[in-house]
């Protein structure tokens, strides 16, 4: 006892000398000692893997909740009727006169959008009260001919989250309601 509490490293080096003869005499070959100890790093690697994924979608959900309290958030998603074949090409939101968001459909995000997909354009923090939001959608008929249509709407916010539907369905024909 007093040998240990005298000299650390004496300590440890014997601690480490006496497991090196226990591993010797236990018939082991250097090889199996080896392989076991891969497993064993192998699976410590992939338990701190799961660890680090786990705590990053636990700070996923923190961010987005320190970002968008619930009682301010604001919600925005667009839909297409399913029988509609325009082409949309981009959608502007502004809030209260000033831009909120603005997005330009891929190929891809259109077809999904065709389909029944929803989009959801802007999350973000707004106070309760009256607002004003304005959309602004640009795209091009079947016939060729490009069209960009402006529409404004009014709302109030409460001091729940809200969502908001944005129902696009052609040149001047932009709904907006409460989902």
């Amino acid at each position: 006892m007093s040998y240990a509490k005298s000299d650390p490293k004496r300590s440890t080096t014997a601690l480490f000398h006496a497991l090196l003869l226990a591993c010797l005499g236990s018939n082991v070959s250097a090889q199996e000692l080896s392989g076991d100890a891969m497993r064993s790093l192998d699976g410590q690697v992939q338990e701190i893997k799961s660890d680090v994924l786990s705590i990053a979608s636990e700070l996923s959900a923190l961010e987005e909740r320190l970002l968008f309290p619930s009682g301010t958030q604001l919600s925005i998603f667009v839909t297409i009727p399913d029988d509609e074949t325009f082409r949309l090409d981009a959608v502007q939101i502004d809030i209260n006169g000033e831009t909120a968001t603005h997005h330009i459909y891929s190929f891809d995000e259109l077809e999904a959008l065709r389909k029944g997909g929803v989009q959801r354009i802007y999350t973000g923090n707004i106070a309760t009260g009256d607002h004003e939001i304005g959309v602004t959608m640009i795209g091009q008929l079947d016939s060729g001919k490009d069209f960009n249509t402006s529409n404004q709407f009014a709302f109030s916010k409460g001091i729940k989250p809200q969502a908001l539907g944005l129902k696009l369905a052609g040149p001047g024909l932009i709904e907006l309601g409460n989902w």
